[in-house]
């Protein structure tokens, strides 16, 4: 365990990094590509000169005699919940970075953009149960605490469960939001759980992998630990079979992942752990304003 002046330290770092991004790149960004979609009924007035003639009310209208029209304004505010899977197969990482530490980096620099916003931020902690629910608030100390929570926090299981995590969020969130869930995906089932929430909310998966996770490498035989399960076992990596079955296996959950999301009317931002995840970002808030 880290003692609090190194947490401290982290979370000051990551701050200072994600901070910088969100300010310079991705407030306008953000905004321009989420702003206040909804419209809320906000008065009746009379109706004036100029004023379109399909938002007359008409009940008004027929008890007063007189035109009248109602008032809309555009919801401003947001609500950001994030997603983030913090089970055993996270903590991979080859390159530079852990894919946890990357997938920290990109809910900060989400988080700070929502700030800019004077958006509410949240945050949903899943493996195949919920860990921690953080929920939704405004302010930089309360986007400090999520970060010291994606730091720090030592998850319960080490499984993962796309489908409990996207129907607790259906539970806790009645109103629309932007929903981001950071995960590599190597999970099924979820498809169906993922079109309802998509129907809610505005969602989008960032799948976060690292390049060593796509193929086993010809190395003879190898001890190796399931991430998730933390069984150890002896793997022939010689075997032109095990090599082909494994890359079957990862590659059909990449599939699944596109595919149910694709169908479900929501996003995807696919984020290598050696690649920039701002151009990443920036390239889809681009494609999407």
């Amino acid at each position: 365990m880290s003692t609090t002046k190194e947490l401290l330290k982290k979370v000051r770092k990551i701050e200072i990094k994600t901070r910088r991004l969100s300010d310079h790149i991705f407030g306008g960004e953000y905004h321009s590509t989420f702003k206040g979609r909804g419209m809320t009924f906000s008065e009746v007035r009379q109706y004036q000169y100029g004023d379109d003639v399909r938002n007359i009310d008409w009940n008004v209208t027929a008890r007063t005699n007189e035109p009248h029209i109602k008032v809309f304004e555009e919801e401003r505010e947001l609500t950001m919940m994030l997603m983030v899977d913090i089970s055993g197969s996270e903590f991979f990482g080859t390159a530079s970075q852990f894919k946890n530490e990357v997938v920290t980096e990109i809910a900060a620099t989400l988080a700070f953009s929502a700030t800019q916003n004077n958006d509410k931020i949240g945050l949903i902690l899943f493996s195949d149960e919920i860990e921690l629910y953080i929920p939704p608030k405004k302010g930089r100390s309360h986007v400090l605490r999520i970060i010291r929570e994606l730091i720090e926090f030592k998850p319960k299981s080490k499984q993962t469960n796309i489908t409990e995590a996207l129907k607790f969020l259906s539970n806790v969130m009645k109103k629309k939001a932007i929903v981001f869930v950071l995960s590599d995906f190597i999970a099924d089932d979820y498809q169906h759980t993922l079109k309802i929430a998509s129907g809610r909310h505005d969602v989008t998966g960032i799948r976060v992998y690292d390049k060593h996770e796509e193929s086993i490498p010809n190395l003879g035989m190898v001890q190796m630990q399931d991430g998730e399960t933390g069984e150890y076992m002896l793997v022939n990596t010689a075997s032109k079979k095990v090599r082909n079955n494994y890359a079957k296996f990862y590659n059909d959950k990449v599939a699944y992942y596109h595919d149910s999301f694709s169908k479900s009317g929501a996003g995807t931002i696919n984020c290598r752990v050696d690649e920039s995840y701002v151009k990443k970002l920036l390239g889809y808030f681009k494609r999407r304003g």
